[in-house]
């Protein structure tokens, strides 16, 4: 959805990279080191900490590939790092929040009467397939697969605006809605692309 906005955010990123002396897919490991520590501010309840973390983890996520760009570093490894990561990440940010939200430490209404453990858990099915999707599309042959309104960007900062907002229950039932609207969107694509 915010494609343009990424691809901007991604040249602005350039000049910085070329002055970062460590390895792209070392920035990868680190980003994800960085959403473990927003997982456990979720699991423990500080929701401005977590949505931080996922911020600056979403830092190392944009120079991660800008080191590779202006390093000429870009690798198929250093992809599939990246993705298995981001995968990782999502996984264990979801985990944070359903680990405080069983716990009692994340308030959570009622949203359509689903607690905020079971709409973590479709939304994380929900990303994982939008990223399953575009993987087994583009093997199949089909063109760039980026389409959809809830890509893992977009996930992501509709994540830090709840736990900012102290409406992540809204947010995660938000992600949980708009990731399966995504899958719908990519498998049409795929369709028509196939």
């Amino acid at each position: 959805m915010f494609n343009e906005l990424k691809n901007n955010i991604r040249t602005l990123a350039l000049p910085i990279a070329k002055n970062i002396p460590i390895s792209p897919n070392v920035l990868t490991v680190i980003g994800l080191g960085i959403s473990f520590l927003a997982a456990i501010e979720f699991a423990t309840g500080d929701l401005i900490m977590g949505a931080a973390y996922i911020m600056i983890s979403g830092i190392f996520d944009v120079l991660d590939g800008a080191v590779a760009r202006v390093s000429g570093m870009i690798t198929p490894f250093g992809g599939v790092l990246d993705s298995v990561c981001d995968r990782y990440a999502d996984a264990i940010i979801f985990a944070g929040i359903i680990y405080g939200s069983i716990t009692g430490v994340i308030h959570q209404p009622t949203f359509l009467q689903a607690p905020l453990w079971l709409l973590c858990i479709i939304a994380l099915i929900g990303s994982y397939m939008v990223s399953y999707t575009r993987a087994r599309a583009e093997a199949a042959g089909s063109s760039s697969m980026n389409v959809g309104i809830a890509e893992r960007s977009e996930r992501m900062i509709i994540l830090v605006l709840g736990a900012f907002s102290s409406q992540i229950m809204v947010a995660v039932a938000l992600i949980a809605i708009l990731t399966h609207v995504t899958l719908l969107q990519r498998i049409w694509k795929a369709k028509q692309t196939l």
